[in-house]
């Protein structure tokens, strides 16, 4: 059992991630003093045993700081690259001719090999092939099974193994590749707790991936494929949580794109209560400057009013030169918006609609009854933790405390908005439960001696998704008086 502290004064959580700059353990402590709530795990770089050492020492936090820690471990998911060239690279010119085939031979500024078949197979006339970041756009003119005949509309130079983006079509490839299967049964082995899917585009391929977490993880659907957009409602139905993955949405997307579907994602998800996640160049320029631009600082405060669940840093925390800064400083954005008196309105611009249960029902009460009781905390006992991910979804104006015996359920809920976890025993009554609701709320400062708390839990206990019982009680401030 974890000796319950005081939780973050913020509502939005902060996701880093860990790498070449960050990943000894005094500096994953920093980062999570700093305001990291959770961290993610890249497994396109480097090899698995190089992070079974970073797994450890973010769980070495549990034990220092009192507090559930969060996993995320990034599978890479399908790279799509093209061959090499003779010399290493070469220039394509706008207006030319380009083929892709399936020849090895080294390429050259009329041709290259490109081994992947699925896209062959897929590819029509009019597509778009979008190389290296979408910097060069080719146009498919024809194409047989093993030959792709393309027009150059934006040119410029072109290397070895640059990647390759296929924007316009649904290609006929598994979600996880051999890599993906192999890092995620490492992942799980070593016990994270959400497990993040690259380069989702239909709900089809979280199948797999569900199978194979066997019920050991969360599942999060990245959403950067225009394909994902077409059946986002379902995709998001599938896992358990989603990321707006801005990235490679935005290489297959015009740019001007990218903010209105955010937020389409962000409502989806909502709705739906599941975290979001907004990810990739939210404070870019923090991987080489020590502040970030206006423009940025904007872009960060915007995902937190339309009410995401966490914003996530990419390079800036993993490899640039000040990754405790980048991580203080999406800290300082979420306290100062969250202050905004405008804040709680911007936030409830997405509208709730309760599904038609008594789960539902109560999680929109005790919204409401915490701000006309002028409540300091919603406290809910949780095994699954579905009815913490209930009381977060209506986004309540005060904090949420959640306790639980499941300590898997405690390290996931990291990622999800508002919320503050405790793993402790389970409780045997009513009263039992009425008694530890108000010591772990004086325990971990989120209500004093005459404050309103709101607690919610399932009778009969032990029951997950039995929630039915909402009880308004207030702190006397001696709860702990016999309590060691």
């Amino acid at each position: 059992m974890t000796t319950a502290i005081a939780p973050r004064s913020r509502k939005v959580r902060v996701l880093a991630t860990l790498g070449p700059a960050s990943n000894t353990p005094e500096m994953i402590a920093t980062l999570f003093q700093a305001g990291a709530d959770a961290f993610r795990v890249n497994m396109s770089h480097g090899d698995q045993q190089s992070k079974v050492a970073v797994i450890a020492a973010i769980r070495g936090l549990e034990k220092e700081f009192g507090r559930p820690t969060t996993i995320l471990a990034d599978l890479q998911g399908p790279k799509l690259r093209v061959g090499k060239f003779d010399g290493g690279r070469t220039v394509l010119e706008s207006g030319s001719t380009f083929i892709l085939d399936r020849d090895a031979t080294p390429g050259d500024a009329t041709r290259v090999e490109l081994p992947h078949k699925e896209i062959f197979e897929a590819i029509e006339p009019g597509a778009r092939l979008l190389l290296d970041d979408g910097k060069l756009v080719l146009r498919v003119t024809d194409h047989g099974p093993d030959r792709i005949e393309t027009q150059v509309e934006i040119g410029g130079p072109l290397s070895n193994n640059k990647g390759l983006n296929v924007p316009d079509v649904v290609l006929p490839m598994a979600a996880l590749t051999e890599k993906d299967r192999s890092d995620l049964a490492f992942a799980v082995e070593q016990g994270v707790d959400w497990i993040a899917l690259s380069f989702v585009q239909r709900p089809e391929d979280l199948a797999e991936a569900r199978k194979l977490i066997g019920g050991k993880a969360a599942l999060l659907a990245k959403i950067e494929k225009p394909a994902a957009i077409d059946r986002l409602e379902e995709i998001v139905e599938m896992c358990d949580g989603v990321m707006v993955a801005r990235g490679d949405l935005g290489v297959e997307l015009p740019p001007e794109s990218v903010p209105p579907l955010q937020k389409r994602i962000v409502e989806t998800a909502r709705r739906l209560g599941r975290p979001v996640v907004v990810a990739t160049q939210m404070l870019e320029s923090m991987i080489q400057s020590p502040s970030p631009t206006r423009a940025e600082v904007s872009d960060v405060a915007t995902a937190i009013y339309d009410g995401a669940d966490a914003i996530m840093l990419s390079a800036e925390s993993a490899a640039g030169a000040w990754p405790v800064e980048s991580v203080a400083m999406m800290n300082s954005i979420g306290i100062s918006v969250e202050r905004d008196p405008m804040h709680g309105d911007r936030v409830h611009f997405t509208v709730m609609r309760p599904d038609p249960t008594t789960a539902d029902a109560l999680s929109e009460a005790a919204k409401q009854i915490a701000k006309t009781t002028s409540a300091t905390a919603i406290i809910c006992f949780t095994t699954s933790g579905s009815t913490a991910r209930r009381i977060a979804r209506e986004r309540p104006s005060v904090p949420i405390l959640v306790l639980t015996p499941s300590r898997d359920t405690a390290r996931r809920l990291g990622l999800l908005w508002g919320t503050h976890a405790v793993h402790t025993r389970d409780v045997e009554s009513f009263e039992d439960m009425v008694g530890k609701a108000k010591r772990m709320a004086l325990r971990t400062g989120i209500a004093h001696a005459g404050d309103r708390v709101i607690v919610m839990a399932g009778v009969p206990f032990r029951t997950p998704g039995s929630t039915n019982v909402l009880h308004v009680v207030r702190i006397i401030g001696d709860e702990l008086k016999d309590y060691s």
